[in-house]
């Protein structure tokens, strides 16, 4: 008999299952008392865990949007015991929707469990069509979330202004993610794979202007804080890693160690073009500061917290380096601005020798949402950053937007699908020539939670050219270890060079730390000076088209060194790789000043020679017992005698101007070689295939030098 009753309790309540929401009531368990109390049990403690936040939108910065994360993840395994018992009831199928959609992963599952609520019951809670719209939205099917959200609206009844613009925003991201959809950009999306990616969360990276160094944040057993989990999280503290790409491969990646890392939060943010200075975020009291790192050697410094102007008692969370150090972009959410995280921008001021006051982006960029992890290109005028503001297809999206002329800033542009998803995407890197970027993304072909993935920008195919540096180089010296690296392939590639290398001593080939100083010849102004580094003599130098470049080479107690690259503004992307040995002040010693012009077929110098002379009036003043001889030289073309002539009036002019300077008449001997010893002879000239490689030899013969004939 009492089989009999159960038997048909158990088949009322399958027959109920069909159509009705079953409450976790006891009686109509009261056959099943001791499973019914375990599943109560659960429930109850799901219950506690979900219910402890409000019901409310958090901000992804917020540390309870975190903790709400890690809760609805814990609340999930009791609700499955709890649902297995009964599957069938509304508000526990609604409550393990909602926590998946918080998780980290298997959003999609949120979805059968929402249409099995509103199957049980349609008024199960008033927000469900609101989450059921989130989960199509989230899975990219995006008519049947604007239908949720339609109809979720049709259930505001106080319609209040911050829910229907919420929902509105939802609708229209939809909107906005359909039409990306339909027209995806032109990319290859490719997991980074091993040894980088592994099973712990890898994201973060950056990049130097090369893409010979990356670093990233991991939350690895292995962290410097690995022995405690931080409140509220099941993920080790977060940790910054180094790899190296040598020989085309990089390298196992390294813990950068007790210097840079802490038993707390430690997090990328930014590396400088040339990875001589790094810039990271610590979370000591749950406020977010930026560090700044400085390569001295082999070594990192010890990050240095930055000023006022930058950090404050409130959130400041990524920032940025231009490509000549000068300015610094950054995200606060401190007042005054025109959403909650802002972007703001601060220029280095070269008195105090520190950071100035910053400055708000302006509204153009900014949003009343939320703007996130810019990263300002080395072309110094296109700005990338995240953002769940403007055209945005769903959460965080990446966006650039171009600096003109007059200061101002276009119209965000949105980077498109499948760069962007209707998930947060968030801490993008591009490299220099704009053909590659990373992002991190949790997906099914990963490794871990999160993994670092490669982004190649496809454009129309274009056959190699080869490239040599005697293009670039409005007038070269004594042929130098150079070779450019990479080539122009596509039409997306950004429009700048760089120039990297090292400094060296000329006799013992050792490397040395020297100073670079980066100048507008025609504006007659220094641009940046940037630092080799002082163990590996490294240097790297970002040049944007359309300047004609004067690059100085200085180190105590050698003669300075001098180049000229002159390039045009429709000249693409190049990597040219340029070795510069530095000559000891020393009779014999010869240098070419590569920035002395003077006007065509006269000895009549430009000003913008004046420069260069004056750096020579320099070292003649700090080394007063120096006696040198300025010579000229020109190519073979023209008559013997000709030449001669005017090579001579040249180095007179050049002698001139020193004298001119202050500079005294016997330490100052001016010859003029004519084309008596030319660097490249016309026999091997002769040899050259293209018209512009002779052109380019000729130029190298047509030179001024200096010579120390006494000391």
């Amino acid at each position: 008999m009492k089989k009999y009753i159960y038997l048909l309790s158990f088949i009322f309540i399958a027959g109920l299952a069909q159509a009705q929401d079953i409450p976790f009531d006891k009686k109509i368990f009261k056959e099943r008392k001791d499973e019914f109390k375990e599943a109560k049990k659960n429930l109850d403690a799901g219950n506690d865990i979900f219910e402890i936040f409000p019901n409310t939108y958090l901000d992804i910065n917020d540390f309870q949007y975190v903790q709400r994360k890690v809760a609805y993840r814990e609340a999930l395994s009791p609700f499955f015991k709890a649902n297995k018992f009964n599957p069938n009831n509304a508000e526990l199928n609604y409550k393990i929707g909602r926590c998946y959609l918080m998780s980290s992963v298997y959003k999609e599952e949120c979805i059968p469990h929402f249409l099995k609520a509103l199957k049980l019951n349609p008024s199960v809670a008033p927000d469900v069509q609101y989450h059921l719209g989130i989960g199509y939205h989230l899975t990219m099917d995006f008519d049947k979330a604007i239908t949720a959200f339609n109809k979720y609206k049709t259930t505001l009844v106080s319609k209040n202004p911050a829910e229907l613009e919420d929902v509105n925003k939802k609708i229209a991201e939809c909107k906005m993610g359909k039409k990306l959809v339909a027209k995806p950009e032109r990319v290859f999306i490719d997991n980074f794979g091993k040894p980088v990616n592994g099973k712990y969360p890898e994201y973060g990276a950056i990049i130097s202007a090369d893409e010979s160094i990356m670093m990233f944040t991991s939350r690895r057993n292995t962290s410097t804080g690995s022995n405690k989990l931080p409140e509220g999280s099941t993920d080790y503290f977060e940790d910054i890693y180094i790899t190296k790409k040598v020989d085309g491969k990089w390298t196992s990646p390294e813990n950068m160690g007790s210097q840079i890392n802490t038993d707390g939060h430690d997090a990328t943010t930014a590396v400088s073009p040339d990875a001589q200075s790094m810039l990271i975020y610590k979370d000591t009291k749950g406020d977010g500061n930026l560090y700044e790192c400085k390569l001295e050697g082999a070594v990192w410094s010890k990050p240095k917290k930055m000023n006022k102007y930058i950090n404050t008692k409130h959130h400041e969370s990524s920032a940025s380096y231009s490509n000549d150090g000068k300015t610094l972009y950054f995200v606060s959410n401190k007042p005054g601005g025109f959403g909650n995280h802002d972007m703001y921008v601060t220029k280095w001021d070269e008195i105090k020798q520190d950071w100035g006051e910053s400055k708000n982006l302006g509204p153009t960029l900014n949003t009343k949402y939320n703007e996130e992890a810019v990263l300002i290109h080395p072309d110094g005028k296109t700005l990338y950053f995240s953002s769940q503001g403007h055209s945005s297809m769903g959460n965080y999206d990446i966006f650039k937007s171009t600096l003109s002329d007059d200061g101002s800033w276009s119209t965000p542009e949105n980077m498109g699908y499948p760069i962007n998803t209707v998930d947060d995407d968030v801490f993008f890197v591009i490299n220099a020539s704009g053909r590659r970027g990373y992002y991190s993304s949790f997906k099914d072909d990963g490794h871990g939670e999160k993994d670092i993935y490669m982004i190649t920008f496809l454009g129309p195919e274009k056959p190699f050219q080869l490239n040599s540096e005697d293009n670039l180089l409005a007038s070269v010296a004594k042929p130098v270890s150079e070779k450019v690296v990479e080539k122009q392939v596509d039409a997306l590639t950004k429009r700048i060079t760089i120039l990297k290398g090292v400094t060296s001593d000329c006799k013992t080939l050792k490397p040395v730390g020297a100073t670079l100083e980066l100048i507008d010849i025609d504006e007659n102004k220094t641009l940046a000076t940037f630092e080799s580094n002082n163990t590996t003599g490294k240097y790297l130098v970002s040049l944007p088209s359309g300047k004609n470049y004067g690059l100085i080479i200085r180190k105590e107690s050698y003669l300075f060194h001098s180049e000229n690259f002159n390039i045009p503004e429709t000249a693409a992307y190049q990597e040219v790789e340029k070795n510069i040995c530095l000559k000891k002040i020393e009779v014999g010693s010869v240098i070419v000043l590569k920035n002395i012009f003077y006007d065509y077929n006269k000895a009549t110098l430009r000003d913008a020679s004046k420069n260069e002379l004056d750096r020579l009036t320099k070292l003649l003043t700090e080394n007063p017992t120096i006696k040198i001889e300025l010579s000229a030289h020109t190519d073979s073309r023209g008559g013997n005698a000709y030449n001669e002539k005017l090579s001579q009036r040249r180095a007179q002019s050049c002698v001139d101007y020193l004298i001119k300077k202050g500079i005294a008449t016997g330490r100052l001997v001016s010859k003029g070689y004519g084309e008596t010893k030319l660097i490249k002879s016309d026999a091997e000239i002769a040899k050259l295939k293209f018209e512009d490689e002779k052109e380019a030899a000729h130029q190298e013969n047509r030179r001024t030098e200096f010579k120390i004939i006494a000391k």
